[in-house]
């Protein structure tokens, strides 16, 4: 996979114990054969998260999440699989084998990375030991605006004397001018080669990672542009890079909150002031792909801060553009929530937490409000609503918002809300809604991705009690037999035979059998992976199967298949005799062998009934 031998991946796997890579981030217990501890991707208090030692698979039932070693360094560290492999592969001594391209690619990239570390040092370096009259003015300025002290070592804040002094730092550490140009620290004018970034305090920015990727500089003293920014290059993308993202996904992870912001400064001073799940957008608008960055990482909501000055404002118009089928409740567990609060006074988050503190912008974040609603409230705000003309043009306004998930549950209780605020009847709101046609709400770019977003789930409806037993049994039905695969072979006909209720169930079901006739040996977790690279979430469902240690798996097993037979022939007598009492749908002769097969159906249940054990499962 991706330039690394399967031979290398199951190598990597097979020296890779869960058990002692999870418990360094989680403290785990031994329950049974199973290990317990509070999952690391979500806040809980109450273990939910379970290892299983012999089949080296995790799962989380408090968020549903699940997998292999694999996958748990992939969610924990935010990488790939590649990456996964790598550094799983460097923890256990094991040396890979790469195609060259690959390599090549990487090793391209990598040395981007250490051009533009390399850079951060030498700028971190002159801010804190440089001497002239424009460091001095870039300390006086850091000192004014509270970020003396230890903070610029913290983030590693610099200052960028320019007159080519970069340049000959770099050369002399053996980087190439084409490298310097490449990572963008440096430009080519009239054939020679100078720095990019003059008199400015630098803001390094990093990528998840925490690797230097970027920079930020602001002017000192007047000047334009106040802030600039590096360019696009291979490593560095704006549109999907968060400043601060390496620093607070920690905090989203164990909080599932993320808030965003719009400035370097904003991001340090909430941070020194405690609130650590803040980021900041890089000089650009906010973008879906920073929306689906950020989801990764903050599984509850995120929050968008923003400032109470004009600009603020006009940035909090453009915010309810984002808001798409997977931020609504249509889109179950994968629904993002989207909230938004303005800061009072006028102020941006540096000077409210140096002012306030920050307890009182976290009691602001806490009491933020769904986008929409805040979005539909600033139409609303400062219109004289008693003029019909004036309610016919905000009606119009609200309905824009809503017109793109016009079909939504979600679109329909925000239609009561206008009309509440508007005192018009709700028929009347609804009626306009379903005429009103979307705009288009953002560019090319951003709507490329959002097509490419995923597509929203349909609404979930809740299952009946006899449903949500009967898809726990096929799980842990799937999950023995992947788990044990002398039990699949054994019951390749069940596994084959049966109506599975949901899809992925029936995928699994196939995809088993067939890597089962390939390599009967196959280990357990191998099975999930590559199951779980056909058909996603597979793993999830495998590794998510209940727990019977004290249970003997050929019992377990023979006990599953004969309750899915027979309630599959529960189901087909029950689909059949509807058909029965329906007069005019069946020819006479028809309707004579459909109820003969309902008669010889029902004695044959009868006796597997009689002939099913119970096992007492709970």
């Amino acid at each position: 996979m991706a330039g690394i031998p399967d031979d290398d991946i199951r190598r990597v796997r097979e020296a890779s114990d869960l058990v002692s890579i999870a418990g360094e981030r989680v403290v785990l217990r031994q329950r049974g054969r199973d290990f317990w501890g509070c999952c690391p991707f979500h806040n809980e208090k109450s273990p939910s998260f379970k290892i299983d030692p012999s089949t080296q698979l995790w799962h989380c039932f408090g968020c549903g999440e699940g997998g292999d070693v694999f996958s748990f360094v992939m969610k924990l560290d935010d990488i790939g699989f590649v990456d996964a492999v790598r550094e799983l592969a460097r923890r256990a001594g094991i040396q890979i084998t790469e195609a060259p391209g690959a390599a090549a690619n990487r090793g391209k990239k990598a040395r981007l990375k250490e051009v533009c570390n390399e850079t951060a040092a030498f700028y971190h370096m002159q801010l804190m030991r440089g001497r002239g009259s424009k460091v001095d003015e870039a300390r006086s300025y850091l000192s004014g605006r509270d970020l003396g002290g230890d903070v610029p070592k913290k983030w590693q804040l610099g200052f960028a004397p320019g007159s080519g002094s970069l340049f000959a730092h770099l050369r002399s550490k053996g980087f190439k001018p084409k490298e310097m140009v490449d990572a963008n620290v440096a430009v080519e004018r009239g054939g020679a080669v100078r720095d990019r970034f003059y008199e400015r305090i630098m803001f390094p920015i990093r990528d998840v990672d925490g690797d230097v990727i970027a920079f930020g500089g602001r002017v000192i003293g007047k000047g334009e542009p106040k802030y600039l920014n590096s360019q696009e290059t291979p490593i560095f993308h704006k549109s999907e890079v968060l400043f601060g993202l390496d620093k607070a996904k920690a905090t989203m992870a164990s909080t599932g909150v993320a808030i965003i912001c719009e400035g370097y400064t904003d991001v340090i001073m909430m941070h020194e002031a405690g609130v650590t799940n803040v980021v900041a957008t890089l000089g650009t608008a906010l973008t879906v792909q920073h929306i689906r960055v950020l989801s990764r990482h903050a599984k509850h909501k995120i929050v968008y801060l923003f400032d109470g000055d004009e600009a603020g404002q006009r940035a909090a118009d453009r915010a309810a553009r984002f808001i798409d089928e997977s931020m609504l409740p249509e889109a179950g567990r994968k629904q993002v929530d989207l909230c938004a609060v303005t800061l009072p006074d006028n102020l941006d988050p540096a000077d409210f937490v140096v002012q306030r503190g920050g307890e009182a912008i976290q009691e602001l974040i806490d009491n933020a409000v769904p986008l929409m609603r805040y979005a539909i409230d600033r139409k609303l705000r400062g219109r004289n609503l008693a003029d019909y003309g004036e309610k016919g043009r905000v009606l119009s306004e609200v309905l824009e918002l809503l017109a793109p998930i016009k079909h939504s549950v979600l679109a329909q209780e925000y239609a009561g809300y206008i009309a509440d605020r508007l005192q018009l009847d709700t028929s009347v709101v609804v009626e306009k809604l379903a005429a009103t046609r979307a705009p288009r709400p953002m560019g090319d770019q951003e709507q490329g991705a959002l097509s490419a977003a995923p597509v929203a789930r349909p609404q979930r409806l809740s299952l009946p009690p006899r449903e949500k037993e009967r898809l726990r049994i096929e799980r842990d039905f799937l999950s023995l037999c992947a788990g044990r695969p002398e039990i699949g072979l054994a019951y390749a006909g069940p596994l084959a035979q049966t109506v599975w209720h949901r899809d992925i169930h029936g995928n699994i079901a196939s995809g088993l059998l067939d890597l089962l006739a390939e390599d009967a040996s196959m280990p357990a977790a191998e099975i999930a992976r590559k199951l779980d690279e056909t058909y996603p979430g597979a793993a999830s469902v495998l590794s998510g199967g209940s727990s019977h240690d004290e249970r003997d798996p050929n019992e377990l097993a023979k006990f599953f298949a004969e309750e899915l037979s027979i309630r599959d022939m529960e189901d087909l007598i029950k689909e059949l005799s509807s058909q029965l009492k329906r007069p005019g749908e069946l020819s006479e002769d028809d309707y004579e062998m459909t109820f003969q097969s309902v008669v010889a159906m029902q004695k044959e249940l009868a006796e597997a009934k009689r002939a099913h054990k119970p096992l007492g499962l709970e």
